[in-house]
């Protein structure tokens, strides 16, 4: 008699590939595969966000456990998972560092061509998780003036350091987009930047979205950009993905296909908290905490040297971490193919996060090294 469990797990899911068969029977399908026939029999899903784990798909099937490779759930129905007994889990922080390393990129980029400086704007983060936490320290160690808006960290915690929605708009030059994407209840983030949040834009500001897509109304943003509500906008995530507008990718000043947390660091952290969580469920006798044995580097050299002489500090700051990722070669790549959007996700070039790198800076003041150490550098 066969005891093995059954698992459909996402064939684009890293690192993954023979960890589980000596426990396991594992079908590897791209997602638009995973359908109700596939995993009638399955007793285990390891997805990602394209995957939608609701009563069409589940209804039936023997689907015990579903864990998401990714910090974002809005994909599973956790209601109807929990009335008829599904476990479910998502993998919570997995790639936040992989998202700071991004907005890290998007900031000295847009500064870089509107010749302004970091260090007099103030950022607004709404959302302040385990990714808003990692821009705000990246915020603050480059000199950044932060706001923060989090309502359901503010119930529980108190204090002062957080500020309204409307505060943060009217005291933020940048506002980015942190947040889980959640359709309905208190703390509703569907549409949350809609007609009503840009028309009480006192002056022009720059946003970026690398939440969900659903976060931000498109016309509302389209329209925003257009009368000059918006002077500059990044986005990584989009509405109706991969379908995405295309009017709105053209207003975009920084656009990507959804690839802000797609560091080979944040992949492997996805696929190791599924997999663990995945063998303590069915009880698996593998190595507590796995991990991927090896983690590819990328084709930058992982030591970053820069002669500093007759440089200023941002300037210093921007080459560091435009050494580490340059946003706009995806900006360049969703333009030049938008019809690719999925294939360049599956395809994305290994990338690793900026505490894969040390510094070695020569004529460099003690004050910017340590800034880039503060945000995660290594000494050489």
């Amino acid at each position: 008699m066969n005891n093995r469990i059954k698992i459909v797990a996402d064939d684009k899911i890293p690192f993954l590939k023979g960890v589980l068969e000596p426990f396991a029977d594992v079908i590897y399908l791209p997602p638009k595969e995973i359908i109700r026939e596939t995993v009638k029999h399955a007793d285990a899903l390891l997805i990602r966000t394209r995957t939608k784990c609701n009563q069409d798909l589940l209804a039936g099937s023997a689907v015990k456990f579903i864990a998401t490779a990714t910090i974002g759930f809005d994909h599973i129905d956790n209601s109807y998972c929990d009335a008829n007994k599904i476990s479910w889990m998502s993998a919570p922080g997995c790639n936040s560092s992989s998202v700071q390393q991004y907005i890290a990129s998007a900031l000295v980029t847009i500064a870089a061509r509107k010749n302004i400086k970091l260090v007099d704007m103030t950022l607004g983060i709404v959302g302040v998780g385990n990714v808003g936490s990692k821009v705000e320290r990246f915020a603050k160690a480059i000199g950044m003036n932060v706001l923060l808006c989090d309502p359901p960290r503010q119930r529980r915690e108190g204090g002062n350091q957080f500020v309204s929605l409307d505060e943060l708009v009217k005291g933020s030059d940048i506002i980015t987009f942190h947040v889980p994407l959640n359709r309905s209840g208190e703390d509703k983030t569907f549409h949350l930047a809609d007609e009503r949040f840009f028309e009480s834009f006192y002056e022009s500001k720059i946003v970026f979205n690398s939440s969900r897509g659903e976060v931000v109304e498109t016309t509302a943003l389209k329209n925003a950009v257009k009368n000059g509500s918006v002077s500059d906008l990044v986005l990584d995530v989009w509405e109706n993905e991969p379908n995405i507008d295309p009017e709105l990718l053209e207003l975009a000043d920084i656009a990507t296909p959804h690839i802000a947390g797609y560091s080979a660091d944040g992949k492997a952290n996805g696929t190791a908290m599924c997999v663990n969580g995945l063998a303590e469920f069915f009880n698996l006798p593998l190595d507590k905490n796995w991990y991927p044995d090896e983690i590819p580097n990328s084709s930058n050299s992982n030591i970053i040297g820069i002669d500093c002489t007759g440089k200023a500090e941002e300037e210093i700051i921007r080459e560091v971490v435009l050494s580490t990722y340059k946003v706009e070669e995806d900006d360049n790549c969703l333009r030049s193919s938008v019809e690719t959007f999925e294939k360049q996700r599956g395809d994305y070039p290994v990338r690793r996060e900026l505490t894969f790198y040390s510094i070695e800076l020569k004529n460099c003041a003690e004050k910017i090294q340590n800034k880039l150490y503060q945000i995660g550098f290594k000494k050489k």
